[in-house]
């Protein structure tokens, strides 16, 4: 099962795994069916299969954990040294401006780490380390920050007009004057 937050089952979880398909290895050696090891364990008969073919070509250690089914591609000390890069800046880095982008996170980790990642893949580790995307405000250096909230106040109200309109309106969208008009009443 997975988690929309980007991880897995859990360590406890996989662990519970795990010792249920040993369960499964000590009744495949007593040579009990599929069938009943299925029902005993509360497991389908098609996972048992699967665990008693592995057994069989393997033995018990091949019904091992192999740890989490999504592993990062850059573990914790390589994403520590990811963030000490990006904290940098792009400009450090050879681009012109000061805005991180999914792309050049992923040449980035490309040029440091030697590592080929998706977009949505750098994007979902990002998330899950803490990090959000955010667009920067495009604003002109000249901007009057006072003068923009005065015209806010005073002058955009009268210019955008009333919501309603005071006179009776039509109960159809396409002819005004067609259609019915409920009665008022006082």
């Amino acid at each position: 099962m997975r988690y929309p937050q980007g991880g897995g089952l859990t360590a406890e979880r996989r662990a519970f795994r795990e010792r249920i398909r040993m369960e499964a290895a000590e009744m495949f050696a007593g040579g009990q069916d599929n069938a009943t090891v299925a029902k005993e364990l509360r497991v389908s008969v098609r996972s048992v299969q699967r665990w008693r073919r592995s057994w069989q070509e393997g033995g018990r250690h091949t019904l091992h954990s192999k740890g989490s089914a999504a592993r990062p591609k850059l573990n914790e000390a390589l994403f520590a040294v990811l963030e000490q890069e990006l904290a940098k800046g792009p400009v450090a880095h050879g681009w012109p401006d000061q805005t991180w982008t999914l792309a050049r996170i992923k040449t980035l980790i490309g040029r440091r780490f030697h590592r080929t990642l998706t977009l949505s893949a750098i994007a979902r580790m990002l998330r899950r380390h803490g990090w959000s995307h955010q667009v920067p405000a495009r604003r002109a250096l000249e901007r009057d920050e006072d003068t923009v909230a005065g015209w806010v106040k005073e002058t955009w109200p009268q210019t955008k007009g009333p919501r309603r309109r005071s006179a009776a309106g039509s109960s159809s969208r396409t002819k005004p004057a067609s259609g019915w008009a409920l009665p008022r009443f006082p």
